[in-house]
């Protein structure tokens, strides 16, 4: 939120100094990754990818979580929360520092500005050729972004690291390796002690919960000429809600990004109307309401209208 914005919402309930709401969601999520590890040949194989895409995503939305101050006021207690990489490709470090610049929100959207943008400049849309523009374009529509969403973003954000590391950048570098310390140990876990073949746990695990997280940040964000208008609200998804942990309700993330999880419904209720008027009513109502518009229709434009 801009230093200079005034926010709708006036009053926040108190944070407790260990928020136990969290930290018990931690346990269940490690614990539940544990356990069907360990057991997931005694489960049918669509049971365990089920669960496996779910704790996935529900990680990241934990990370997210933690990036934002949550459990404790021990930044260093709540990054070691988050660090464990489970979904094998995004270490936390990057995704802390990528996420927490995609906040200044008057650079919503911006292609240069905001790491988390889905849009392009009219250079790089050029420079893209055929291909690359059928794909983007393609990877506009929900269809799209849940089927190679997960691959673009993977090739796409790989190829960048690979760069960045190639062109000297030693700290990014000892992000890698200490990232790629703790991938090996859990693929000792789940490939030699548990025995998982790497195929279900890359498909049913990271593949489709990285598709489950692309359903949370298809409609969080469209340009608008007004920074306080690009950020969306879907509304009444309690089952998905409790997955990215209210993030649907992503207008008042970005007014107040420090509320933990479990206080966001109750505050959205109460400051409802202030949040509509403040997003110019960009208002969806649950993620069928989202897949009714935009199954196989684009979402937006990828070329990004002040960069043309």
């Amino acid at each position: 939120m801009s230093a200079n914005r005034r926010s709708p919402i006036q009053s926040l309930p108190q944070v407790r100094r260990i928020e136990w709401q969290t930290v018990v969601l931690a346990i269940v999520i490690y614990g539940g990754f544990l356990a069907v590890t360990w057991w997931w040949e005694a489960l049918p194989i669509l049971v365990v990818a089920v669960i496996g895409a779910w704790l996935i995503a529900w990680h990241g939305s934990l990370q997210h979580e933690v990036i934002h101050g949550h459990p404790t006021r021990n930044q260093w207690i709540n990054d070691a929360i988050g660090w464990p990489p489970i979904s094998l490709w995004l270490p936390y470090a990057i995704y802390k520092e990528s996420h927490l610049i995609h906040h200044r929100d008057e650079h919503l959207t911006d292609p240069i500005e905001d790491p988390e943008s889905y849009y392009f400049t009219w250079v790089a849309w050029n420079a893209m050729g055929s291909i690359g523009q059928t794909l983007s374009r393609w990877n506009t529509t929900l269809l799209g972004r849940l089927t190679i969403g997960p691959a673009v973003m993977l090739f796409v954000f790989l190829g960048r690291e690979a760069l960045t590391i190639l062109r000297g950048d030693r700290r990014r570098a000892m992000i890698w390796v200490r990232h790629g310390l703790g991938v090996g140990v859990l693929l000792f876990w789940v490939l030699h002690i548990c025995s998982m073949p790497f195929w279900l746990y890359f498909l049913g695990f990271v593949y489709a919960g990285a598709a489950l997280s692309r359903l949370r940040s298809y409609a969080e964000h469209r340009y608008a000429d007004s920074y306080e208008e690009r950020t969306a609200i879907v509304e009444n998804s309690p089952l998905f809600g409790l997955l990215f942990l209210h993030n649907n309700l992503h207008v008042l993330h970005h007014e107040r990004p420090g509320v933990p999880w479990y206080q966001i419904p109750a505050l959205y209720r109460r400051e409802r109307d202030a949040l509509v008027a403040l997003n110019g009513g960009l208002l969806y109502d649950g993620y069928l309401d989202v897949a009714r518009r935009y199954l196989l229709k684009p979402h937006h434009d990828p070329r990004h209208p002040q960069h043309s």
